[in-house]
């Protein structure tokens, strides 16, 4: 199951350039049910990264894809 989910994640980077990070924030964000995510930074570049998240659009392909992964 997690192999799948993950095959899955990396697709979907591979696809966006992003980083994991980003597209697990926008997927949660971007669902039917939308989350509000407590993200945990320990530098500027870290939480520079996760504010990214919000400006990634994942495509319905994409979120199929991680949604059916398991």
């Amino acid at each position: 199951m997690i192999r799948h989910a993950l095959a899955a994640l990396s697709d979907v980077v591979r696809e966006t350039g992003a980083t994991a990070n980003q597209v697990v924030l926008s997927w949660m964000i971007g669902g039917d049910l939308p989350v509000i995510p407590l993200i945990g930074a320990s530098s500027t570049a870290q939480l520079n990264e996760s504010l990214e998240a919000v400006d990634l659009t994942l495509t319905e392909d994409q979120r199929t894809h991680l949604d059916t992964a398991h």
